[in-house]
């Protein structure tokens, strides 16, 4: 692969706009209603620069940084699912003809260029990459816009107050499956970026950028923004949480996290990783015309646990549970890796301010 090399930060904007001159839909963060929001951009104009996000248990606030750059904040309430497994799609469209039904598959499948995905995001696209492009069944329109897209990650050199992806081995630092990496350096009031290319087309796009050759002092500048961002998580996820949760299904603690516990199902909206779907076939009046869609749900609905005979999981203790041992501790066995990518968004966007962290340590030290 090619050496990483250094542009400036009006390239940013030349990178974004040979994204679309290549035919991407360029997605990235932007400031919008008081959070970063993943929207189409149409260069670097729309980036949040100068802002920061100060994120505690139930709190999110943007403020101005005292040195601007583009990508200090670390992230906001959506993840990169919503494009590559949106909220809600049609799957399919039947239409009644004298001999039947013909029945249309609709993939809505644009090339997306997501600009900005941190470590713990791409770890998130890897894990949904499990649920829904491997083993017996695939889902068609996912794997479509996956194997489209093209993804400029990014190196954290800032931590969020309830980041906790060390902990997780997610980052700060991409550890691979994107087309190009960044990392912004700011040195004694320059403003560059440092570019690692990760595939072919990566380099192909690259090529068509300006930029420099890095020096041994960029490599370091980027190595150590990465090692200072490590260094300032806010959050640390117990080590053992897998096993303690197991251990502990019948723990007390439960009852006392289900009693803040809203069942708002935020923290499933919110997650990189939570993959709940449903259902629903709608058919026309006159009978002609029937859809099949399928949308988010949550594992801390009701009627998510539904079969004949009534709900599973009848009660918040239940669903919570159901929800933190799936994602902590059955994924492992399930997908082979853990279900959490140490985001902390979960923790950021519960309206009680429930810790996800704080819950495993809780159990581990059999509070």
């Amino acid at each position: 692969m090619t050496d990483p090399v250094v542009m400036t930060a009006d390239g940013l904007d030349s990178l974004i706009k040979a994204l679309k001159r290549s035919g991407y839909a360029a997605i990235g963060p932007k400031a919008q209603d008081g959070a970063i929001v993943l929207e189409p951009i149409s260069g670097a104009v729309d980036l949040p620069l100068g802002l920061v996000d100060d994120q505690e248990p139930g709190s999110y606030r943007l403020s101005n940084a005292k040195k601007p750059a583009y990508f200090d904040f670390t992230h906001g309430p959506q993840s990169w699912k919503r494009y590559l497994f949106p909220a809600k799609e049609k799957l399919w469209t039947a239409v009644k003809t004298k001999s039947g039904f013909d029945v249309q598959s609709e993939i809505d499948a644009p090339k997306y260029a997501f600009i900005g995905v941190r470590g713990c995001e791409l770890a998130g696209i890897g894990i949904q990459d499990q649920v829904f492009s491997t083993g017996d069944y695939v889902s068609t329109p996912y794997q479509t816009r996956r194997d489209k897209a093209f993804i400029v990650a990014l190196n954290c050199r800032r931590a969020g107050g309830t980041c906790f992806c060390v902990s997780m081995n997610t980052g700060p630092k991409v550890a691979g499956g994107y087309d190009l990496a960044l990392t912004e350096l700011t040195p004694k009031g320059a403003h560059e970026f440092l570019i690692e290319v990760g595939s072919e087309k990566g380099a192909k796009l690259l090529a068509k950028l300006d930029t420099r050759p890095a020096t041994d002092s960029d490599l370091k500048a980027a190595r150590k923004a990465v090692k200072a961002a490590a260094k300032s998580m806010g959050r640390e996820m117990p080590k053992n949480a897998a096993q303690v949760l197991a251990d502990n299904l019948e723990s007390p603690h439960w009852e006392a996290i289900a009693k803040r516990c809203l069942d708002c199902a935020n923290c499933t909206l919110v997650c990189p990783t939570c993959f709940c779907n449903t259902t629903t076939d709608t058919t026309s009046l006159d009978g002609d015309i029937a859809e099949r869609w399928r949308q988010w749900d949550s594992c801390f609905t009701l009627d998510f646990s539904y079969i004949h005979g009534g709900a599973i999981r009848r009660s918040g203790v239940e669903r919570y549970r159901q929800w933190m041992t799936h994602k902590l501790t059955h994924w492992h066995d399930q997908f082979g890796t853990s279900g959490c990518t140490g985001c902390g968004r979960c923790i950021t966007w519960c309206p009680v301010g429930i810790d996800i962290t704080a819950e495993a340590r809780a159990m581990a030290d059999g509070q």
